[in-house]
């Protein structure tokens, strides 16, 4: 019996350990038939045939760390994507402005810390383009606020207000609010802002997935499932418009208790084709761009004197540690956010306690980001079934990293920064995630970053922790699959597996670099779902 689709003259990655290149790969159906050098046998007189041309070929890529309802909303408001510093910035939001006169707020999200003085943008520059309604701007990372004035206006911020438990409101010298919000202090503004609706993050999830279907991405894992995020997962899969295959990490509310699992259960049950919401998401703490990323030792001033900063725990560690015992026997999966040092290991500590208390399961709880670990816990990741979820393009000497990071810590905690190939030496299982909008979707940049540890023409950042172009790949599709539970459909070319896979237009192992490796079309259940 002959295939429906055949691609032969290609180099096919298939991340199984056991055949892990071959030259062909033939589907019927949904699935793929074989995977081999010997591809001609299953070419027959209806075979759709495809010549790669040398070009890859991949699994579907699995972001295990990612934003598409939000980061879609964001590319459809006031957007930065043609934005590399203070003035671009500025110009796109005068730009955004003047095209949309009728919009009560100017709302977006984007910009970069590092294209500003100590990462903090400035009310007044706002003001500068648009003063005659509120601006209000979330940063790249989601953990900062750009507003002008109007906005603290209206929503009372001023002088006399109180900092948050969790944020910081950046001030000038007389007290006043400068312009940036820290953390948990921009809640104060979003009680004034218009909500979005299950509608906005509806749309924004077309555009969304629409974007990750042009990087290669076929399956992912939203980092920050809320209820209208939900709705909006179910509403886009009753009518058909969900693409990919997703597992949700429903948001765990840190002002309150224990008390909210029980609806966590029920949300959990309201699934849907391609959309699986069996995770929580757990925020430990910032990052260290404001520095608010929770520290073993104090945050430096600029000059290396020792601050009393530690960080923010969003989580009690103690609470923490009943948090997630008690996810783990209702089955919940948990994804934390744990960027710090101390952050980590308050995680790995709670996972300790969870096995403890309810035994080893197949929750696969997963640490993401994982910026600083300290030495000491690395081995703790395998012997705790502890799995690391790299984001990798920060893995480097970009601006952040020199201007807002290495100035404020000490040469030791610099060395221990994403830590991939100590973690993989020791046995620890790694998945990765782009963090989109955070930073880019493409997965091939993100790869490129993870097997040279340096940007563009930058210096590596510790070099000895590079990845091979197959423990990357390898990390962003078989991986992130396990992460997702769903080794056995995907994230691995191999016959009876899903179709889910990625053709580029050449071979970057001889024609790199990855970064500029393109998609020429990716597939899904074998249907392609993206076309250059």
């Amino acid at each position: 019996m002959t295939a429906d689709l055949v691609i032969q003259n290609a180099k096919v990655f298939t991340a199984n350990p056991r055949q892990p290149f071959v030259s062909g790969i033939s589907v019927s159906g949904s699935t793929i038939r074989h995977v081999g050098n010997d591809i001609a046998d299953h070419i027959g007189p209806n075979t759709e045939v495809i010549g790669a041309d040398g070009g890859l070929v991949t699994p579907g890529f699995v972001d295990a760390h990612v934003h598409p309802a939000t980061s879609g909303l964001d590319r459809l408001r006031c957007s930065f994507e043609e934005a590399s510093n203070r003035e671009d910035a500025l110009r796109s939001v005068s730009e955004y402005a003047r095209a949309n006169p009728d919009e009560d707020w100017i709302l977006g999200a984007g910009w970069a810390s590092d294209w500003f003085d100590r990462g903090c943008p400035s009310a007044e520059d706002l003001d500068s383009v648009v003063s005659d309604r509120p601006v209000f701007l979330m940063n790249a990372d989601g953990h900062d606020a750009w507003v002008n004035t109007a906005a603290l206006a209206r929503a009372n911020i001023d002088g006399t207000t109180s900092d948050p438990s969790d944020g910081r409101i950046e001030r000038l010298a007389n007290g006043r609010p400068q312009g940036t919000l820290h953390e948990g202090a921009f809640i104060l503004m979003e009680r004034v802002t218009p909500e979005d609706t299950v509608e906005d993050f509806e749309a924004g999830l077309r555009r969304g997935q629409q974007e990750l279907m042009g990087y290669g991405v076929t399956a992912w894992q939203d980092a920050a499932v809320t209820d209208e995020v939900h709705a909006a997962y179910l509403n886009l899969a009753s009518r058909g418009g969900l693409v990919g295959r997703v597992v949700g990490a429903m948001w765990w509310d840190r002002h309150r208790g224990l008390d909210q699992i029980e609806e966590l259960i029920a949300r959990r049950e309201r699934s849907a084709p391609g959309f699986r919401p069996t995770t929580v998401k757990l925020m430990l703490d910032g990052v260290a761009e404001n520095y608010t990323a929770s520290v073993l030792d104090p945050w430096l001033e600029a000059d290396g004197t020792p601050t009393s900063n530690l960080g923010m725990d969003f989580i009690d560690p103690d609470e923490l540690k009943m948090i997630v015992t008690a996810l783990d026997s209702h089955g919940f999966q948990c994804h934390f956010h744990s960027l710090g040092d101390r952050a980590v290991r308050n995680a790995l500590d709670a996972i300790q306690t969870s096995i403890a208390t309810n035994g080893r399961n197949r929750n696969r709880h997963h640490l993401a980001h994982i910026q600083f670990v300290h030495p000491e816990d690395i081995p703790r990741f395998a012997a705790l079934d502890a799995i690391a979820n790299a984001q990798p393009l920060w893995a480097c000497n970009d601006a952040a990293q020199l201007e807002l990071t290495k100035p404020f810590i000490t040469s030791e905690r610099f060395s221990w920064q994403y830590p991939f190939r100590s973690l993989l030496d020791s046995g620890a299982r790694v998945g990765m995630g782009s963090d989109w909008a955070v930073s880019t979707a493409n997965v091939m940049a993100e790869v490129d970053v993870a097997i040279n540890r340096t940007c563009p023409n930058g210096d590596p950042l510790d070099p000895q922790q590079r990845l091979t172009p197959t423990e990357a790949l390898t990390a962003f599709t078989s991986g992130s699959a396990y992460i997702n539970g769903a080794e056995a459909s995907y994230g691995m070319l191999r016959p009876g597996m899903q179709a889910d896979l990625v053709l580029f237009d050449r071979d970057p192992f001889v024609d790199g670099p990855f970064r500029d490796t393109e998609v020429a079309f990716t597939m899904i259940g074998g249907n392609i779902a993206y076309e250059a």
